[in-house]
Parts: C-alpha cells; sequence; structure tokens
C-alpha cells in the first residue's frame, strides 16, 4: 500500500533518476554528484533538484562554507534510495536530479545575491523544487526573494544557534546574520507562519529574540528541546503554518558542535540528531515549496561527520517534500 502527500503530477513524461547503487559502482567511485545522481540540466521535467550555492563571502567567523557543497554530496554516498524508518520513496515518486552549482561571483557578495536570485527564478519558472547545499546562510535572501514572485510571502521553518535578525554587520545590511530582517522588511515572509528552533547561546541583552517576536515569529529556544522528542512541537508547527506554502531553512550550527563540530560559528547546548531529524519528519504534510542545508565548513570538520549528518538531513528533507509516496505494510 501507499499513500502520497500531493497526487498532482506534472503534466510532462517523468523519468525517474535512480542514484547509484552500492553493487553498481563502488560507493568511492562514480559521479560526485547528490547521492551519486546523473547529473542533469534543469528542465520542467524534474520536480525536484539538488543545487549548490558555494559561497561563504556572507560570514562573520570560521570561513569555508564555499566547500560544503562538493564535501555534502561526496559524503551523501552511502545514502540509499529508500527511507526505510518512514516509508518514503522519493526516486520512485519524483524526478529528482542534481543540476550542479550556481556560478557566484566570489569576490563580490552583492554580484552573487543577484546571481543566485536570477537562478532561483529560472528554476521556480519551471516548477521545480529546490533543495540547496550552502553555502553560508546569506543565500536565504536571494532564494526567497525568487520564491516570492513564484508563491508570494512563504512561511518558514527555520533551524538555527542563530536568529540571524541582526541590522547590519560591520555596517552592511547583507550578510549570514541579517537574512531573515532583510526578508521581513521586503515582504518576502508570512510572519504569523514563522517559527525559529533551537537559538541559544549568549547574547547582547536580555532582548535578543524580541525583533522576532515583535514579527510574530515563534521562538523556540533550545532549552525549551532539552531532554525531550520534539515529535509535539512539530505537531504544533503544522498546525501554524496550514496550508500556505513554507520554506524549509536548517542551519547545521542549530545542531550541537558535539554533532556538527564543521561549522563557522558554534555554540554549545545544541539540538540532537534525532532532534534534527525529528523536525525534519514533522514538516510533512506542509506544503514546502524548497529547502536549504548551510553553513557546513568542511575545513573544520576533521572526522566529515558534519558533512555525513548534512548529507543525510538533506535526504530526509527530499522525503518530506509534497508528492513523495510513503509505502506501508
Amino acid at each position: 500500500m501507499s499513500e502520497q502527500n500531493n497526487p498532482e503530477i506534472k503534466d510532462t513524461e517523468k523519468t525517474f533518476y535512480q542514484p547509484m547503487g552500492g553493487n553498481e559502482m563502488p560507493r568511492f567511485g562514480g559521479p560526485a554528484t547528490f547521492m551519486r545522481l546523473p547529473p542533469v540540466e534543469l528542465s520542467p521535467t524534474l520536480d525536484a533538484a539538488f543545487i549548490g550555492v558555494p559561497l561563504d563571502i556572507g560570514v562573520s567567523n570560521r570561513p569555508g562554507a564555499r566547500l560544503g557543497p562538493r564535501e555534502i554530496r561526496d559524503e551523501s554516498r552511502m545514502l540509499r534510495p529508500f527511507n526505510v524508518s518512514t516509508g518514503a520513496d522519493p526516486y520512485n515518486s519524483l524526478c529528482v536530479g542534481d543540476i550542479g552549482d550556481v556560478p557566484i561571483n566570489t569576490f563580490n557578495l552583492q554580484k552573487s545575491i543577484d546571481i543566485i536570485e536570477r537562478y532561483y527564478d529560472e528554476v521556480l519558472e519551471n516548477d521545480v523544487m529546490p533543495l540547496t547545499i550552502g553555502g553560508d546562510h546569506t543565500i536565504a535572501l536571494p532564494i526567497l526573494r525568487a520564491l516570492k514572485k513564484k508563491h508570494g510571502p512563504v512561511g518558514l521553518v527555520h533551524i538555527d544557534a542563530h536568529a540571524d535578525i541582526n541590522d547590519h554587520m560591520f555596517g552592511e545590511k547583507i550578510a549570514h546574520g541579517t537574512p531573515f530582517r532583510r526578508a521581513v522588511e521586503e515582504g518576502l515572509l508570512d510572519c504569523e507562519r514563522v517559527v525559529q528552533i533551537g537559538l541559544r547561546g549568549t547574547g547582547y541583552s536580555i532582548d535578543e529574540y524580541d525583533w522576532s517576536k515583535e514579527q510574530g515569529f515563534r521562538v523556540v529556544q533550545a532549552e525549551e528541546c532539552w531532554h525531550k522528542s520534539l515529535e509535539p512541537l512539530m505537531a504544533e508547527v503544522r498546525e501554524q503554518v496550514g496550508d500556505g506554502p513554507v520554506y524549509l531553512s536548517f542551519d547545521i550550527d542549530g545542531l550541537d558542535p558535539a554533532f556538527a563540530p564543521g561549522t563557522g560559528t558554534a555554540e554549545i547546548g545544541g539540538l540532537t540528531t534525532h532532534q534534527g531529524i525529528e523536525i525534519i519528519r514533522g514538516c510533512r504534510g506542509m506544503n514546502l515549496v524548497g529547502g536549504d542545508l548551510v553553513e557546513v565548513s568542511p575545513p573544520f570538520d576533521q572526522s566529515r561527520n558534519t558533512s555525513v549528518l548534512a548529507a543525510g538531513l538533506l535526504f530526509e528533507m527530499l522525503c518530506v517534500l509534497p508528492g513523495v509516496n510513503y509505502v506501508t505494510r
């Protein structure tokens, strides 16, 4: 038996691209794409696409996130196409491809923001749901700009140690700590349908998260998540975001550095890997229009565990997109 989140199917002929299996080619061989998918061009035949954005010129501390897309793809080679835990069968439900990287301008942040926005305009014009491999969190702003043109203001499920609502950083309005303030100012978010999960750490005053709350965001600090399952929280989040379009943005530093040390702005006391998975699986049934996984910095990931974790979380995101079949016994 199977059940489907969304029965809507494109009119164009569908090809179900499959990741290369471990019995076809050793895991350390094959194409350097996400899950060793065939590399494909953007086209309206795709339902969803993995996209790399190798940008880290918006970071404020440790660099290296520009190398995230390459390393996460490499560490995705052990993933298999069926989610045994949930029954999700994404690669026999959706036409999914890896369409490569956005050709950012590594010497100019503003030009890169414009390049990313134009690129995602084209992705969305083809009715493709983007799953983005970052890159630093600055990239969320141009992606949200493109999404607004397609869907209007969107809801947001944002996992992070930081709210990313700074008004400026070193006098600059666009950086990895500012995207969601800019998104509110530009009308990109449906603020009553925004949830930020995992916020924590030190700050400059007691009102660190007041601006988010004043906009209507639900703020769930990390301490509220300690020692518990987040399934009840995600049931509340699903009710809050309703049927409208929702974007999922996952900063790897939302997880504790014990699990994800390879990041630029690590904060102790974070979420566990189990809770990260619960959050993503809790997005099943939402009208997701895309997602990202950002801020993996391979130079600070000596064991490569952070990239392994990031690859697994991106697969979990694929499994909760609308249109994915779930197989039950």
